[in-house]
């Protein structure tokens, strides 16, 4: 049995591709042989690239319909086809749920729940029309599942997206699977500063597995996920958290 991970001939399509976590699962296609494009809302400074190859960009505001179903279109046109889609696009500053403005409240989920489904929508219809189908794989977080203090839209949000997974992958199958990944914190160089002078060891020793994730771990995840070795796997949470934080109450300090 052949359990190589091998995308040649594939296209794939990562929103908020660019940078971050996004930029490193976009490569780690490229890295399997497929075609790859990105999308932001500007253009960036440099794209993902693994192999010898770069991905393409798209500029897209992905909260509005029109322009996210404009990006799925736009984007098998130019890969003649879509395999792979992966919603990565999302995230959220802090905010104090007391005071938090509605509009706030509303970009937020915009994002988060919104604009995932929007994309997913018009590629759903393209992958159905293909002999193949195809694999949507939305990310989403522990927040979903676990609230954290001052993430009161977000999380409402990203438990939405894990309902949607469930929902979308009852209706697409079995031409397109759709399933999540709930990830926990990830030390990206954007995010870097939140975690410590000491590259997130402090926070990592509170996970099981000893250390935070990195943008890696997510990418590998997103690449079983949408191989034929995930070909049964549908509606699935795949959680990549290390273990998940260990509660408070657990951990015994010693002088």
């Amino acid at each position: 049995m052949d359990t190589a991970v091998d995308f040649s001939g594939r296209a794939v399509l990562v929103t908020g591709g660019t940078r971050g976590i996004g930029a490193v699962i976009a490569e780690a296609f490229l890295a399997a042989g497929a075609e790859v494009t990105v999308c932001g809302r500007g253009e960036p400074g440099t794209l993902p690239g693994a192999g010898g190859r770069t991905a393409r960009f798209l500029a897209a505001d992905i909260r509005d319909a029109g322009a996210a179903a404009e990006l799925v279109e736009r984007a098998a046109a130019r890969m003649g086809r879509l395999d792979v889609l992966v919603n990565n696009a999302g995230g959220s500053p802090d905010a104090d749920a007391a005071t938090v403005s509605p509009r706030f409240v509303e970009r937020i989920v915009q994002l988060n729940l919104l604009a995932p489904f929007y994309v997913a929508q018009p590629a759903n219809k393209i992958m159905q029309g293909q002999e193949t189908g195809g694999s949507i794989i939305n990310i989403g977080s522990v927040s979903g599942s676990d609230p954290q203090p001052r993430t009161a839209a977000y999380t409402a949000a990203k438990a939405g997206l894990l309902a949607l997974t469930r929902a979308l992958a009852l209706e697409w199958s079995p031409k397109v699977r759709v399933n999540h990944i709930t990830t926990g914190l990830v030390l990206t160089e954007a995010a870097a500063h939140n975690y410590g002078d000491d590259d997130g060891a402090t926070i990592g020793a509170l996970i099981p597995m000893g250390r935070m994730a990195v943008p890696q771990d997510v990418a590998n995840a997103c690449l079983y996920l949408a191989s034929d070795l995930a070909s049964y796997v549908t509606g699935a949470d795949l959680a990549v958290h290390g273990g998940g934080e260990i509660p408070a109450r657990y951990v015994v300090t010693r002088n």
